[in-house]
C-alpha cells in the first residue's frame, strides 16, 4: 500500500471507529458486533504500525493504552474549578433561589444530576483532545491526558463543523455499578483485596502509572460544564445539548437527569424524584446540583473565594449505621487543636468499612453525651467523612463510664486552653510531638514549601532517626544522611528530596509566610500581609495595630501573627531559615506597580483584548486598587470588556457606578 493511499485508509478508519464508539459508549445504540469493531481496529493498527508517521495522539487505537508514565506534571486550569455550596437542607435551597432573584429577579435554574466521581478538565484545540487535568486544588492540577484517552465514553476528535478553536470541558470520571461489580468480581477470583467504593476506585485508577492497566478497568464519564470564550449561546442547558452533538456523553433531558425550572416547586420536584429514584441509577449520585442557566447572570451573580453564587449543591441525606463506642481516642494537630475520634466496633456504611469516627470537639462529645459502650449512630458526612451523630439511650449498658474530654494534652501532658468559640488546644507548640511532626507536614505541602518526597511517614521516620526537630533541620539534611537510614532509601529518592528542599528556596515569600504553620494565618491572609509588609524585617516590627490595619487582618490573626513572631524560638527558626536562602522579601514583580487605583474597588466583567481575566484583575490590585465579585453601593468602577452582560450594565446605571472600557482602565494605570 502507497503512503498517500495509507493516510486516506487510516483517517476513514479513524472516522469509522470514532462513530461507533459514540454509538456504543455514548447513545448506548451499537451498529456493528464486537468482532467486527476488533477487525477495524486491528486494520487501524497495522497501518499505524507499517507507517509510523501516519500515527496520531488522538487515535481510537491509544484507547487500550500506551507508555508508562514515570509522573504527572503539574499545570494551572485555564478556567478555576471551583467548589460548590454544599447543603442538606432544602430550606438552604429555597434561601438560595430567594437571593438569585431578589438581585436579579425571576430566572431560568437548571438541575442535574450531582455525579460521585472524579472531577476533570478536558481542554481541547481545533477540536481535538489536548490535555486532560485533574481537579487538584483548583487552581492547579495533574496532567493524566493519557489515562483519559482510555476512557472510551470521553471522544479524542469532536464532530461537526461548529467547534470553538478552542473549548474546556468539565466533568466526572465514574465507574457505573455493573463495571464496578465486574471490576470486584476479578478480584475476588484472583483472590486480591476488594475495592471499597466506585469513586475512591476511579480517582486511584485515574493516578495509575500504566495506561493500559487503566483502559482495563473500564471508566466512564458525564459531562457537566463547558467553557470557552468563543461560546454561541448564554444557556447553560443549550450547551450541554451542543456538547452532545459534539459526541460529548451529557445529562440526558429524556430520562430527567438534567431539567430546566422556573420556580422553587420545580427544583424540588427534581429533587423530590431522585431522592427517590437515585438508587437505581447505573451509576452513583449523592445530590443534585442547582445552577443559574444563564451565563450572563452567573457572570453579574459572581462568586465568593471559594464557590459561585449562582449554583448550589443539594446533598442527599447519608446512610447511617449503628455500631458500639469502644473507645475515644485524641489526636493533636500541627496547630495544638485537639480533636477527639471515636474509636468504633467496624461497621459497614456507604460501601466502606468504618472503624473511626469524627467527634470535632469537647462541645459535640457533651451534646451527645457520650457513654463507653453505647451504641451510636454513625453517617458519612457529603458520604465522606465518618461521624457520630446520636446515641441509642436506650440501649446503654448500666455501668457504662461518660466520656470526660481530658484537661491535658494526651501527648505531652501541658495543661489544655480553650478561648471563648474555639476548641482545646496544647499551647506547648515547639516540644508537643505531634504538633512538630504536624507542622513540618505543613511546611513541605503542595500549597506551602511543595517538598516532594517527604510525606508524613517519612517525616516520622526523620524525627525517630534525631535527624531533624524542627522545619528549619530540613535545610541541614544531607543525602548520606537520608541513605544511612536504610531500608527504602536509595540513591535516587534520597537526591530527590535533598533536590527538593533546594528547589523550595524559589518559593515566594507569601507561601514561606503561610508554611509557618501561623495560627489562623490562612494562604489568601498570607498573601495579603506578605503583600502589604514586603519583607519579613517589616513584619517583625510591626505593631498589633499595625497588622490589624492590613486588609482581612483582624485582632484575632494580628494577635496570633504577633505572639508567633515575638516567641523567641520562632524568631531563631526565622532566623535559620534565612540563612537557609529562603525568601523574606516580596518579589519586584508582586510588589504594587504603584497607587494609581489606591482605595479603588471595581468589578471586571466581560472579556478583554491585552489581559486575561486573572490577568487584569492582577493588575488592579498590583496598582493598589480593589478587585469585588458583584456591583454594590461601594463600587467605584466596572470594568466592562467584550461581552459583558446587560443585567450586570442595568444594574451600574442603577447604582451611578461607572463603566469603563480597557483603554480608559489602560490610561488609569499610566499606559497606553
Amino acid at each position: 500500500m502507497e503512503h498517500a493511499e495509507a493516510e486516506r485508509r487510516i483517517r476513514a478508519l479513524s472516522a469509522e471507529i470514532d462513530r461507533h464508539n459514540h454509538l456504543y459508549y455514548v447513545a448506548a445504540r451499537p451498529e456493528i458486533t464486537d468482532q467486527a469493531y476488533d477487525a477495524l481496529l486491528r486494520e487501524l493498527t497495522e497501518l499505524e504500525t507499517r507507517f509510523p508517521d501516519l500515527a496520531d495522539p488522538n487515535s481510537p487505537t491509544q484507547r487500550v493504552g500506551g507508555d508508562i508514565a514515570k509522573n504527572f506534571p503539574v499545570v494551572a486550569h485555564r478556567y478555576p474549578m471551583l467548589s460548590l455550596s454544599n447543603s442538606y437542607s432544602r430550606e438552604d435551597v429555597a434561601e438560595f433561589v430567594a437571593r438569585v432573584e431578589k438581585a436579579i429577579g425571576q430566572v431560568t435554574f437548571v438541575m442535574e444530576l450531582k455525579y460521585d466521581g472524579v472531577a476533570i478538565s478536558l481542554s481541547y484545540i481545533n477540536g481535538r483532545l489536548h490535555q486532560a487535568v485533574t481537579r487538584g486544588d483548583g487552581e492547579k492540577g495533574e496532567v493524566i491526558t493519557a489515562n483519559v484517552r482510555t476512557v472510551r465514553s470521553i471522544p479524542l476528535v469532536l464532530k461537526g463543523d461548529d467547534l470553538p478553536a478552542e473549548l474546556e470541558v468539565r466533568g466526572e470520571i465514574i465507574f457505573t455499578r455493573r463495571r464496578f461489580e465486574k471490576l470486584n468480581a476479578m478480584r475476588a477470583e484472583a483472590g486480591e483485596e476488594l475495592y471499597a467504593n466506585p469513586r475512591n476506585t476511579a480517582a486511584g485508577t485515574l493516578k495509575l502509572q500504566d495506561p493500559k492497566e487503566v483502559a482495563r478497568r473500564g471508566l466512564d464519564n458525564f459531562i457537566y460544564g463547558v467553557q470557552s470564550e468563543q461560546l454561541a449561546t448564554r444557556s447553560h442547558f443549550a450547551m450541554i445539548e451542543q456538547a452532545h452533538r459534539w459526541g460529548f456523553k451529557t445529562p440526558d433531558p429524556a430520562k430527567r437527569f438534567i431539567e430546566k425550572a422556573e420556580s422553587v416547586e420545580g427544583i424540588m420536584a427534581f429533587i423530590d424524584h431522585w431522592d427517590t429514584h437515585r438508587h437505581a441509577l447505573e451509576m452513583a449520585t449523592d445530590g443534585v446540583v442547582i445552577k443559574v442557566d444563564d451565563r450572563h447572570i452567573q457572570e453579574e451573580l459572581g462568586m465568593t473565594a471559594k464557590s459561585p453564587r449562582w449554583a448550589i449543591a443539594y446533598k442527599f441525606q447519608a446512610e447511617q449505621a449503628l455500631t458500639r463506642l469502644n473507645a475515644v481516642s485524641y489526636q493533636v494537630g500541627r496547630t495544638g487543636a485537639i480533636t477527639p475520634v471515636a474509636e468504633l466496633t467496624p461497621v459497614q456504611l456507604s460501601g466502606t468499612t468504618v472503624k473511626r469516627a469524627s467527634l470535632f470537639n469537647a462541645d459535640q462529645v457533651a451534646r451527645l453525651g457520650l457513654h463507653i459502650g453505647d451504641t451510636v449512630r454513625v453517617e458519612k458526612a457529603g458520604e465522606i467523612i465518618p461521624q457520630v451523630v446520636g446515641v441509642e439511650v436506650a440501649s446503654r449498658p448500666p455501668d457504662a463510664d461518660p466520656v470526660i474530654f481530658p484537661e491535658r494534652c494526651p501527648d505531652c501532658g501541658t495543661s489544655l486552653v480553650r478561648l471563648e468559640g474555639e476548641a482545646h488546644y496544647c499551647p506547648n507548640e515547639n516540644g508537643c510531638p505531634p504538633q512538630i511532626a504536624r507542622r513540618i507536614e505543613h511546611f513541605v505541602g503542595r500549597k506551602a514549601m511543595d517538598i516532594e518526597g517527604l510525606g508524613g511517614e517519612t517525616i516520622e521516620v526523620l524525627l525517630k532517626a534525631g535527624l531533624i526537630q524542627g522545619i528549619a533541620d530540613l535545610y541541614d539534611l544531607h543525602k548520606e544522611q537520608l541513605l544511612g537510614l536504610g531500608k527504602g532509601w536509595g540513591e535516587k529518592s534520597a537526591q530527590s528530596v535533598i533536590d527538593g528542599i533546594a528547589a523550595s528556596r524559589a518559593v515566594p515569600f507569601d507561601r514561606v509566610l503561610f508554611a509557618l504553620g501561623i495560627r489562623h494565618v490562612g494562604e489568601t491572609i498570607a498573601r495579603k500581609i506578605a503583600r502589604s509588609a514586603g519583607s519579613m524585617d517589616r513584619l517583625l516590627n510591626m505593631s498589633k495595630e499595625e497588622m490589624t490595619a492590613i486588609e482581612e487582618v483582624g485582632e484575632v490573626v494580628a494577635e496570633s501573627m504577633h505572639a508567633f513572631l515575638a516567641a523567641p524560638q520562632n524568631r531563631a527558626t526565622v532566623e535559620r531559615l534565612r540563612a537557609a536562602g529562603l525568601r523574606f522579601e516580596v518579589e519586584a514583580a508582586a510588589v504594587a506597580a504603584g497607587d494609581q487605583l489606591k482605595e479603588l474597588t471595581f468589578v471586571v466583567s466581560g472579556v478583554f483584548e491585552n489581559f486575561s481575566r486573572d490577568g487584569i484583575k492582577q493588575a488592579i490590585e498590583s496598582h493598589g486598587g480593589k478587585v469585588s465579585g458583584s456591583i454594590s453601593k461601594k463600587t467605584n468602577f466596572v470594568l466592562a470588556g467584550a461581552d459583558m452582560g446587560p443585567a450586570k450594565r442595568a444594574k451600574a446605571d442603577d447604582l451611578g457606578v461607572a463603566v469603563i472600557d480597557e483603554k480608559e482602565f489602560m490610561r488609569m494605570i499610566g499606559k497606553k
